[in-house]
């Protein structure tokens, strides 16, 4: 006879707390079966969560939650943790609009104690939590759970080095799951972690500091000898001297050994390190052999693996990556690097064909484009592979220490605009505006795939800080040119002459705007340059319209229409404009030509907007 479901009848860990500790490796089985066949149905990230399903169980099982704190890293590893909070019905429409997140959000659930989406960032919040919590006279338990990739993140440090010095009570876990640098597990790693966080250690320790504190020199002399015999069998002497206790390697997907390591850890003061190995994607041997590949899924066959991708047209992240191999052959000081992002943002062939001159910095946004300026110092031409809402983390560096100097860095920005799925954390919403105010920035949206070819090539030729910003996805399928044409800086084109309205359409609202042309019978202009703006073209249709319309995927505040805005008002121009763009409000998940038209960022919306204005204007006259 089988074994009775277990899963079903977790709806909050409060029932969790209620099974024997030999029932949760059932309880790991089941829910490990319903994310792989959930997340096949849905899309998703797959590898990861996959990963962290013991760990999970491990945490809600021995930690009151939602008292006590769990802070989650990037969160795209939480789905284990939404479904043991009341979520699993919401994992059917898991990413889609109006339905559950890929991320913790705090609106979504009490056990969303901080939403996440971006790395690095649970340690400082987890400390901030454990600080109120001492303050505020509060018996509460803080965890925060961070990646080995997430923790080389320079922030991850900021924090730790903090949390070293105060007195609150909090547990750092790092998650690793990097297997080629993982140290081995076994027995005698299992036991020195239940021993170093068991209380009698640690009480005859305290008690060790208390009587040798008399005797200054053979207490430093205690304590260097504990630490160079935990150092001999751990990893943790970095951290340990950041002042934290530090525990393991311990097995991730052992609940044996997890669940009372971390009832150890629960009784003890102070910051605490517990470090466990996990692997991403277990229990799915695709995932396993794969687990980059299987990192974030479209809908899939759980019995094949076979992932439902669209074929055919390229992607601008593929004309991206193609470019960059072509422009490496044909310049020897071209030089890429990504913050952790090599297969998101196209660079795969790159390093293969040219590991010399390719970097990954790991999660390290700052330091990224601080090597880069580094770079361009000495006559190198680095170009920073980036998505638009990883930038946004680096605005300091991009200002200081390459707009400042004007030195020539390259930013090919992926995801610009609404990314769908992940919503918004990850859309690229801002970066138009927060670059065009930067000086000495020239700032390109490529409409279509042939086009953005030209523009990486015209900015990486250009002698100062550039960006090219295009959208997640596929173009409207442009045939490429083989050669590396650039184009004049400053200069956009007029696809359509119309009359009445002039639509001037910044990188992927061309199509829209040529389709609503057609119905409204209107010019369009395809601006190619946010900065700098084509001003001549824009005082010819102001000259010759009524009425001005800017397109953006962007938000309107600070945007490429306030630059629109500002152009006319600099040349003394009257003729009215109308800014269409994204709100000033977060997007949230789901499809994204869905969001579009919802906010009249499609061919309808357009016509619509003009036409209202229009009508406005009919009205004032009279």
């Amino acid at each position: 006879m089988s074994p009775t479901p277990l899963l079903d009848t977790i709806n909050f860990p409060a029932a969790l707390r209620q099974l024997d500790l030999k029932d949760l490796g059932q309880l790991a089985v089941e829910l490990r079966t319903f994310l792989l066949e959930s997340v096949a149905k849905t899309g998703g990230h797959l590898s990861s969560n996959l990963g962290t399903v013991e760990l999970t169980i491990a945490l809600h099982y021995v930690f009151d939650t939602p008292h006590d704190r769990l802070v989650w890293d990037v969160g795209h590893q939480t789905y284990a943790h939404k479904v043991l909070t009341g979520r699993k019905a919401g994992m059917a429409r898991l990413r889609m609009q109006d339905g559950i997140s890929g991320f913790p959000r705090r609106s979504e659930s009490e056990y969303d104690t901080f939403g996440v989406g971006h790395s690095s960032t649970s340690i400082s919040a987890a400390l901030g939590m454990a600080v109120a919590a001492r303050d505020q006279g509060e018996e509460r338990h803080v965890v925060a759970i961070i990646g080995d990739s997430a923790m080389s993140a320079g922030m991850a440090f900021e924090a730790l080095n903090n949390a070293g010095v105060i007195d609150a009570n909090l547990l750092v876990i790092l998650n690793d799951n990097d297997m080629s640098i993982s140290p081995p597990v076994g027995a005698l790693n299992k036991y020195l972690a239940r021993l170093f966080s068991g209380r009698t250690f640690n009480a005859a320790r305290k008690a060790g500091e208390k009587v040798l504190s008399a005797i200054p020199s053979v207490l430093e002399f205690a304590k260097r000898a504990e630490e160079h015999m935990k150092g001999m069998l751990t990893p943790g002497t970095l951290f340990e001297e950041l002042g934290f206790n530090y525990i393991g390697p311990i097995n991730g997907h052992d609940l044996a050994s997890l669940v009372p390591t971390l009832q150890n850890l629960k009784l003890l003061k102070g910051p605490q390190f517990l470090h466990v190995i996990t692997k991403k994607g277990q229990g799915y041997k695709l995932a396993e052999a794969d687990p980059v590949l299987y990192h974030g899924v479209a809908k899939f066959d759980t019995a094949d693996g076979i992932l439902q991708g669209k074929a055919g047209k390229l992607t601008y992240t593929q004309v991206f990556g193609d470019w960059l191999c072509d422009m490496a052959a044909a310049d020897q000081r071209l030089v890429g690097i990504t913050p952790a992002m090599r297969e998101g943002s196209g660079m795969v062939r790159f390093a293969q064909e040219y590991p010399g001159r390719y970097h990954d910095v790991g999660i390290a946004e700052q330091h990224a484009l601080t090597f880069a300026a580094g770079l361009a110092c000495e006559g190198m031409k680095p170009v920073v592979a980036i998505y638009s809402t990883f930038l946004q983390r680096a605005y300091d560096q991009l200002i200081h220490d390459i707009a400042l100097q004007n030195l020539p860095v390259m930013l090919a920005i992926d995801r610009g605009g609404l990314v769908g799925a992940d919503g918004a954390t990850h859309n690229g919403a801002f970066d138009l505006s927060y670059l065009t105010c930067i000086p000495n920035m020239v700032v390109m949206t490529p409409t279509d795939e042939n086009e953005c070819r030209m523009m990486l090539t015209t900015a990486f030729r250009h002698d100062g800080p550039t960006a090219v910003r295009y959208p997640r996805g596929a173009g409207p399928g442009v045939a490429l040119e083989a050669l590396l044409a650039g184009l004049p800086i400053g200069k956009g084109e007029l696809r359509r002459e119309g009359k009445r309205v002039a639509l001037l359409a910044f990188g992927s609202m061309l199509t829209p705007a040529l389709e609503a042309a057609e119905e409204i019978d209107a010019s369009v202009a395809n601006m190619r340059f946010v900065k700098p703006l084509d001003a001549e073209l824009l005082r010819t249709l102001a000259a010759s319209h009524e009425l001005l319309v800017s397109i953006e995927e962007n938000t309107l505040i600070g945007g490429a229409g306030s630059e629109v805005a500002r152009c006319l008002e600099e040349q003394g121009l009257s003729t009215p404009l109308i800014r269409l763009g994204l709100p000033d409000s977060f997007i949230d998940h789901g499809d994204s030509a869905k969001l579009l038209s919802q906010l009249g960022l499609d061919a309808r919306g357009i016509v619509e907007s003009v036409r209202r204005s229009l009508e406005l204007d009919k009205s004032s006259d009279k």
